[in-house]
């Protein structure tokens, strides 16, 4: 199979190439970029008007496969995926039963390959059972193809285990991707704890709560050399957090989620669950640190945290629903139409920390439009406006508050090894 890009804006993180050029696509590979190509394809797809970047990477899933496949599957989630201009996923283990060991890795890799139409890799539980008390197998777990580990939807409250956890995974290679929550200040928290939260009868929680775990991590990571990974940033310590880190040398990475850069406490309805995640919506004081940390390079990854729930579990009350939204199919428009619209991120910048800084981070040979490289694209037009509408999505979750707004941004066609894995009707 062959495909012909034709026009469209090329921009790509690993060649440094912003301009209008072709690209031919032969099999899975992409085998010529050029200004003006002639060679003819068995496919030819107009960009127009178009981004044409590296198939976007999400480095934080949940697919809820196994164990909560009422909320998502791998076939699902991997759709969804595709819908929202992703080639390649990272799936969190918190699932039932916890990815603990390399059988479930095995499982869930051997399950996207058989039936997803993209990548889909698995993180490694830290702790066996995600109890906090005993280390998986972590060698095991990256030999079976694991990328990272995590222990994400809690932090290891074990200092003393957690370093030994970095230790390994600074000898195996792969980062340590963390949740930080101080479990003991939660206190039944449900949203940011601010005026407007209290008033409206809900339990807050605190900027602390995330800041202290960011801190200890940080300085683990600096005692041991392992790459730590902070999931899902949502203060205005954590962007300054990292940003000592780096200024000393750690090895630290970060990412930021479009619900955190998008929205804020006084965007919650208590009567609706959708707006239940964690970490919450904080202030705007918050999402301005967090919109300039992207903007100046200190925070490195836009991510989901992509977390279907069913709608009767996000029907309950505010204080008894699950924390999480979902993601995978809105990504694109948040970030166009709130960083690139207005101005804080350039577009290189959004395939960046959309592409190339995640690959970078997984170790894996993607992020680039380059001659011979994997032909994982996406093609996106910046100006289409639309409103997200959460009926259309691939996803079994339906568990957003963007639904019915206004956005720009919509992704057009997602290529993943060189196959056309999504296509829009109105291309």
């Amino acid at each position: 199979m062959s495909i012909l890009i034709k026009n469209g804006r090329v921009i790509d993180p690993d060649t440094r190439k912003d301009g209008r050029y072709d690209i031919l696509i032969e099999e899975d590979k992409i085998v010529k970029v050029d200004q003006e190509i002639k060679e003819e394809a068995e496919e030819v797809i107009d960009a127009e008007g178009c981004y044409v970047m590296p198939g976007l990477i999400d480095l934080h899933v949940h697919l809820r496969d196994p164990g909560q496949t009422y909320k998502e599957t791998v076939e699902t989630g991997a759709a969804a995926a595709a819908h929202g201009g992703f080639t390649t996923v990272l799936a969190m283990p918190n699932t039932k039963p916890v990815t603990d060991d390399r059988l479930n890795i095995r499982y869930v890799h051997n399950k996207a390959k058989a039936m997803a139409p993209i990548h889909v890799l698995q993180a490694g539980a830290i702790t066996k059972g995600q109890k906090g008390k005993e280390l998986a197998d972590i060698d095991s777990m990256v030999a079976e193809g694991s990328p990272a580990i995590s222990e994400d939807g809690r932090s290891v409250m074990d200092s003393l285990l957690c370093k030994e956890a970095m230790k390994i995974a600074a000898e195996c290679g792969v980062p340590v991707m963390a949740h930080c929550e101080d479990i003991d200040l939660m206190d039944g928290g449900v949203a940011n704890d601010d005026e407007y939260i209290r008033k409206q009868g809900l339990r807050g929680i605190s900027n602390a709560v995330e800041d202290i775990i960011a801190v200890r991590d940080v300085m683990l990571a600096g005692e041991t050399g392992a790459h730590l990974h902070l999931c899902h940033c949502s203060t205005y310590g954590s962007v300054e957090i990292v940003r000592q880190a780096k200024k000393h040398g750690i090895n630290v990475t970060a990412e930021v989620c479009p619900h955190h850069f998008t929205l804020t406490s006084k965007d919650v309805d208590a009567g609706d669950a959708n707006y239940k995640m964690n970490p919450p919506l904080r202030t705007k004081k918050d999402v301005e640190a967090l919109k300039r940390g992207l903007r100046d390079d200190i925070m490195d990854v836009i991510a989901t945290d992509h977390a279907p729930h069913s709608e009767e579990e996000k029907r309950r009350s505010f204080t008894a629903a699950p924390f999480g939204i979902v993601g995978l199919e809105t990504a694109v428009p948040l970030t166009i139409s709130e960083l690139v619209e207005k101005e804080y991120l350039t577009p290189m910048q959004m395939a960046e920390k959309m592409s190339y800084n995640p690959a970078k981070i997984l170790g894996l040979d993607k992020g680039s439009l380059a001659e011979g490289k994997i032909a994982d694209v996406v093609i996106i037009d910046p100006n289409e406006e639309y409103v997200i509408d959460k009926n259309t999505f691939a996803s079994k979750g339906r568990n957003t508050p963007f639904h019915g707004r206004t956005v720009r941004g919509k992704v057009k066609v997602t290529i993943c090894d060189g196959k056309v894995v999504y296509k829009d009707k109105q291309i």
